[in-house]
């Protein structure tokens, strides 16, 4: 049989990608998703209203806080958040059902919630770095998604996230698209081919 560049593995991999908002973290994941089949992106879930092309589902699951409420008492999360006063939060058994299915699954996640799941289950951990937080706004403001008080928000946000990156295992600064991508995929063929991992082949 001959080897796959990406996705020789029985078992899968677990990838926790953090970033700060409009970093460009869901371009990047979207293109991986593309180039192979065998990785999928966790859907989180979440209390706060969708956006304008925002599918239910696809971008994330939407349900009322009631619901989240309801799962967080059912164990059902392997990590939850409330950000910006809204619930996220990932499911354990989808997450379980995926790897064992040999999907590389990735979790776009913030990092108080990836603080959390490092310490449950074996990662590998990919923080997404801005050029500089001058950039990071005005690609946040050119969305047109955010009011001024949101956008200062998530700004302040942002460089606390900054603050936690030095404890990940890759930092990739999104200053060129295209390099940043070509860092991204060789993160993931790597690891596939870590010792460590072959023994699940």
């Amino acid at each position: 049989m001959t080897l796959k560049l990406l996705g020789n593995s029985r078992r899968g991999l677990i990838f926790i990608v953090s970033a700060p908002a409009g970093t460009g973290k869901t371009t990047l994941i979207d293109m991986l998703k593309k180039e192979f089949d065998c990785v999928i992106q966790s859907v989180s879930f979440t209390t706060r209203q969708p956006r304008e092309n925002e599918i239910d589902g696809v971008h994330y699951n939407f349900i009322s806080e009631e619901e989240f409420k309801n799962s967080i008492k059912e164990g059902e999360f392997l990590e939850y958040v409330n950000l910006f006063n809204n619930y996220y939060g990932t499911s354990k058994k989808w997450l379980e059902e995926q790897v064992d299915n040999g999907k590389y699954v990735v979790l776009v996640i913030d990092t108080q919630g990836a603080q959390t799941v490092r310490k449950k289950i074996p990662h590998t951990s990919i923080f997404i770095m801005p050029p500089s937080l001058t950039e990071l706004r005005r690609r946040i403001t050119d969305r047109q998604t955010e009011n001024v008080k949101s956008i200062e928000q998530r700004l302040d946000h942002a460089q606390t996230e900054i603050e936690t990156s030095t404890s990940y295992d890759y930092i990739i600064v999104n200053d060129n698209l295209k390099t940043a991508y070509e860092v991204l995929r060789s993160v993931f063929i790597a690891e596939e081919h870590k010792v460590n991992h072959h023994k699940i082949l």
